[in-house]
């Protein structure tokens, strides 16, 4: 990532649930419409119940059984939520079900039937809220990403290489 831009947020479920994130991309995509998952360099979620962490996930976490879904506006500072033309916007580590954010896993959703988390493989309904509540971003350069949120370039020093003698 040439000059990365970055994004904080936190978001307010139901019933004591809450979330903070961070993300970031290249700087050269922030006149595009809309940024999706393939263009997010850094990303992480913490989940929280009564300001207790319940979970987290982050970029370095993804596979490729991983629900990745993100849509960000960035003229509006927003992600986007349901009623914009695009199902389940928001799919960080959780399907539209809730069962697959892994055993001792955590993930966030947001679909046609709210905004909610998963925990365990399984939907936390108790979080759920609204599917149309706006989820505004922060941008933040300042901000310091957790070394989980952004996947590198393979380390290829610790490669054993064959010694050459001259």
């Amino acid at each position: 990532m040439a000059e990365p831009v970055t994004y904080r947020f936190q978001w307010q479920g139901a019933d004591g649930y809450s979330m903070t994130g961070a993300m970031s991309f290249d700087r050269s995509l922030i006149a595009e419409r809309v940024i999706r998952e393939g263009d997010v360099a850094c990303f992480h979620i913490d989940g929280f119940f009564e300001g207790q962490q319940i979970g987290r996930w982050a970029l370095t976490m993804l596979h490729e059984r991983t629900s990745w879904r993100l849509h960000f506006v960035p003229r509006e500072e927003a992600f986007v939520v349901e009623g914009r033309g695009i199902p389940m916007p928001q799919a960080w580590n959780m399907n539209g079900a809730g069962d697959d954010c892994g055993e001792g896993g955590f993930g966030f959703n947001l679909g046609n039937l709210g905004q909610d988390f998963c925990r365990n493989d399984e939907p936390l309904f108790a979080s759920r809220i609204d599917p149309f509540t706006p989820f505004p971003a922060i941008r933040d350069d300042q901000y310091e990403m957790p070394a989980d949120a952004c996947p590198g370039p393979p380390v290829i020093g610790l490669l054993d290489l064959p010694q050459t003698h001259s």
